[in-house]
């Protein structure tokens, strides 16, 4: 038992002199450089296959172009030198919610439908079919924990906590600073004004790093993948208090294209917009300064994350990407601020990455898109992309641990695309058997129309025919366009041609035998029906008795309302206010066309389209002296228009009756839209069998609908067709709320076609402050839609633009960057088909295998035909022909 205590100690004393061995090397290993910790602490984690954290940072229109970059010191110190900088990103569609939704999908905006900021933007659709497989579910099911912090959607509502999102901290709408509400895993929570407490930058900052703390914490060997979407520099511009006197002599944004205005060679809203007014100019140099301003917490809120990253010991393991999901223009071609359009400052963004394997203080030229985010974090993360996105994932280019084939020595460089699709508005609209009217389709468009009418000779008179409705003339820029005739002429003859039709409608109507022959039926004729009836060829007026018992029918030409059957439904239709008895506003002329059909004779013939009366008839019908259009203004027998005195002297007098006279424009157009549905409704629904005799069930019912306005109410409707009307019936609602609105507001803001704003001194609640008084600007256009062909390579630098109304536009980036003149013109049509064959095959393509073409440094320059015509040098041969040249496709405009 003695031995055994004695030879116990022995052991011990073995191991503690062990020990003592080997204490003062790891005590010398605290010693050693950080730069050796940290890459002991990389081998360690390989070893345990510790996949690598990614962190997206999102800023919310934010330029390259105008120098907003200039103002983050700290992002590019920390992007730039530590890792590499995409010189050409780009942005597919430049509008929020759509390139939100192609950095979600990495897909193309004609593959998940979000067109607009409105149109399918967090939609049910939206949330049914593209929600459930952004990238996010994609890392959640490989075991990344998500995070999202800040702005999502513009139309999100915050009712809801998107599928993939472990931690989701979302602002509700549209971007603000302060007074906003976000969305805590699925609880609303409202902010107010208070810098300390409410500043979105400092949350969406403060958050996301305490989330990742506390995951590291908790999940020490699970990665973590994080969205900070920041809604600078978007407006309304507040930065934060301590950054309010920053940048006094911002002019970064002043850049050749700036106020370069009028453009007669772009597009319609380039040739509609003039050049800035003075206020304007100041208010695109305060806004430039109020833009980087807010930048500076955003900056902030890099290094905050950089060092919090250098502390966990998670930096070299950490991706950092940093992009915007557009640009912005301030003041470019007269615009005085926005994005949307197809502009190198609108498509251009910043795109720097940072992390394992990067190329620290590289810049580097390839092309990428907003449509590559999403790929490029799958492939970050070791998961498989999903064929049915359109981008590609960026690691290739990056990747600096590759190691080179010594026995390769002719090795092929990378392949990579040249060309994207730049893409924006909805598409073309469908026709009745599902096939889209497309250009290629052969269909000709607008102005190929309005061309052929105008070769009519009945068009180009100048309102000088009885009857003539519509006159043909050639606009400054060189374009045919029609023109209403507004004087007497257009009045005489149809006027009385509906009065006689009316009269005539029930002496012979049989007269077509393709008609149907229901007898009389006598004031209980359908409108449809009685309207049909004008249109007869073939119809006479037999004698004076008829046609003064038919007075009352003359009259009142127009029903009510109209009732009708489809499928099994029953509509109404309210024509009160859109239709009302011609002559009912001008006594004079309700009188002479009285006297005029009193001594009409008994053979006069007329027709639907036209009248053939006699001279003794034709100076009965004395039009009056001028007819009354408003309240102060006439138009006389001349076609020309009168006004009364106060018009010409007083300024305001002017423009009250101006105003006056663009809101009945707008109440009238919005008025014809409506009664367009209605009509396009009937073209579909037209029966092919007679039916004479009106249904009972319609006369019993009839007092069951409600009449709305010119508007169509279904009893019993399918729910898809329901869900669309109603769709249809909010669209319309708001927009007619926004106008009444605008009524009662006394705004003038508004210019046909475009989308307007205003500003004033109370816009902005936090320094600086505009206190240059109110003003207005119409920049952009909701129905501005276009496809164009963007392409960089060795040899080419363009941009190639359809858009819907079939104008095109081509600028030569490497003699023109800032697409100051559209060189269309000099483009010959092989080298324009060459384009727009491959701009159709972008628009349709599926996949990244179609989306992106690619091209190899040893292949042939697909783009050599792409030159203009007075660069090529061509032999002296017989000039061929315009058909062995090749057609250009249908719809183009030089």
């Amino acid at each position: 038992m003695a031995g055994w205590g004695l030879s116990a100690p022995l052991p011990l004393l073995l191991l503690l002199l062990v020990l003592g061995g080997v204490l003062p090397v790891a005590q010398g290993s605290g010693y050693l450089s950080g730069y050796r910790l940290r890459s002991r602490l990389q081998r360690d984690r390989h070893i345990r296959n510790i996949r690598p954290n990614i962190i997206l940072i999102l800023t919310d229109d934010q330029d390259i172009e105008l120098g907003s970059m200039q103002a983050m010191n700290k992002t590019r110190h920390i992007m730039e030198k530590g890792g590499t900088h995409f010189s050409n990103a780009f942005s597919t569609t430049p509008m929020c919610c759509p390139s939100r939704s192609s950095i979600l999908t990495g897909k193309y905006v004609h593959n998940h439908h979000t067109y607009t900021n409105n149109e399918n933007c967090s939609s049910p659709s939206w949330q049914a079919h593209h929600e459930p497989h952004t990238f996010a579910v994609h890392l959640n099911n490989s075991g990344y924990r998500t995070a999202f912090f800040g702005k999502y959607l513009n139309e999100y509502n915050g009712s809801y906590v998107p599928p993939g999102w472990k931690e989701w901290v979302a602002l509700v709408k549209n971007s603000r600073f302060y007074n906003y509400t976000l969305c805590r895993n699925g609880v609303r929570e409202k902010h107010s004004s208070d810098y300390s407490k409410d500043y979105l930058t400092d949350i969406i900052t403060n958050d996301s790093i305490s989330y990742f703390r506390m995951s590291k914490k908790m999940y020490p060997h699970r990665p973590v993948m994080m969205v900070l979407s920041h809604v600078a520099p978007h407006g309304p511009e507040d930065s934060a208090p301590q950054y309010s006197t920053a940048f006094p002599n911002a002019s970064q944004h002043i850049t050749p294209s700036y106020n370069y205005a009028p453009n007669l060679d772009k597009h319609w809203i380039l040739r509609y917009t003039g050049p800035m007014k003075p206020v304007h100019m100041q208010f695109t140099n305060m806004l430039q300064r109020r833009r980087m301003q807010t930048l500076l917490s955003v900056d902030d809120s890099m290094e905050k994350l950089y060092n919090m990253l250098v502390e966990t010991g998670e930096l070299d393991n950490t991706y950092l990407i940093y992009t915007s999901d557009h640009g912005y223009h301030i003041g470019q071609f007269g615009l005085v601020k926005g994005k949307s359009m197809p502009y190198e400052f609108d498509i251009r963004v910043p795109f720097y990455v940072r992390g394992p394997n990067v190329e620290q203080g590289a810049t580097n030229p390839h092309l990428v898109l907003n449509i590559d985010l999403a790929p490029t974090l799958l492939d970050m993360a070791g998961v498989d992309i999903p064929a049915e996105m359109d981008g590609k994932s960026i690691l290739k280019l990056l990747d600096t641990d590759r190691p080179v084939n010594r026995f390769q020595l002719n090795r092929k460089s990378k392949t990579w695309r040249d060309s994207f699709l730049v893409e924006r508005g909805k598409p073309p609209h469908k026709r009745a058997d599902g096939k889209e009217m497309a250009q290629e389709e052969n269909f000709l468009p607008k102005y190929q129309r309005v061309k052929d009418l105008c070769q009519k000779a009945e068009y180009q008179t100048s309102c000088q025919q009885p009857g003539q409705k519509w006159q043909c003339v050639e606009d400054p820029t060189g374009k045919l366009r029609l023109y209403k005739c507004k004087g007497m002429a257009s009045l005489y003859a149809p006027r009385m041609q509906a009065l006689m039709a009316s009269g005539g409608s029930q002496q012979s109507p049989t007269s077509n035998s393709d008609s149907c022959n229901c007898g009389d039926v006598g004031l209980k004729t359908s409108v449809l029906k009685r309207k049909r009836l004008l249109t007869k060829k073939n119809s006479s007026v037999s004698s004076y008795s008829e046609m003064k018992s038919s007075k009352a029918v003359s009259r009142k030409r127009w029903a009510r309302s109209v009732s009708f059957e489809l499928d099994g439904d029953l509509y109404a239709v309210d024509l009160e206010e859109g239709y009302q008895p011609l002559g009912s506003r001008n006594s004079s002329w309700a009188k002479d066309r009285k006297r005029g059909v009193g001594n009409e004779e008994d053979n006069d013939e007329f027709s639907g389209m036209g009248v053939t009366a006699k001279p003794t008839i034709s100076n009965m019908l004395t039009p009056p002296a001028a007819l009354k259009v408003t309240y102060r203004c006439s138009i006389l027998m001349n076609d020309t228009v009168k006004c009364d005195g106060g018009l010409y002297k007083s300024l305001q007098a002017w423009k009250d009756h101006k105003l006056h006279i663009e809101h009945e424009i707008e109440t009238l157009q919005t008025k014809i839209k409506n009664l367009r549905e209605v009509k396009g409704h009937l073209k579909k629904v037209r029966p092919e069998e007679c039916q004479c005799e009106t249904p009972s069930y319609l006369l019993k019912n009839k007092e069951a609908f409600r009449l709305n306005a010119g508007r169509m109410h279904s009893l019993r409707m399918p729910s898809k067709q329901k869900s669309q009307w109603l769709q249809k019936e909010q669209k319309r609602r708001k927009k007619l709320r926004k106008f009444l609105k605008r009524l009662q507001n006394n705004d003038t803001c508004s210019m046909p076609g475009l989308t307007c704003f205003t500003h004033d001194n109370h816009h902005w609640q936090t320094a600086p402050f505009w206190t240059m008084g109110p003003f207005c600007a119409c920049t952009s256009a909701n129905n501005n839609t276009y496809w164009c062909l963007r392409t960089i390579n060795d040899t080419h630098n363009f941009l190639f633009c359809e858009f819907a109304t079939g104008f095109l536009e081509y600028f030569d980036l490497n003699t023109d960057p800032y697409q100051l003149i559209n060189a269309v013109s000099t483009l010959d049509r092989s080298a324009l088909n060459s384009m727009h064959q491959q701009l159709m095959d972008l628009r349709g393509c599926k996949g990244h295998k179609q989306c992106n073409p690619e091209k190899g440094g040893k292949e042939r320059n697909y783009f050599s035909e792409y030159r203009p015509v007075h660069r090529r040098k061509r032999p002296k041969v017989k000039k061929p022909s315009s058909k062995s040249l090749g057609q250009i496709w249908e719809g183009w405009v030089g």
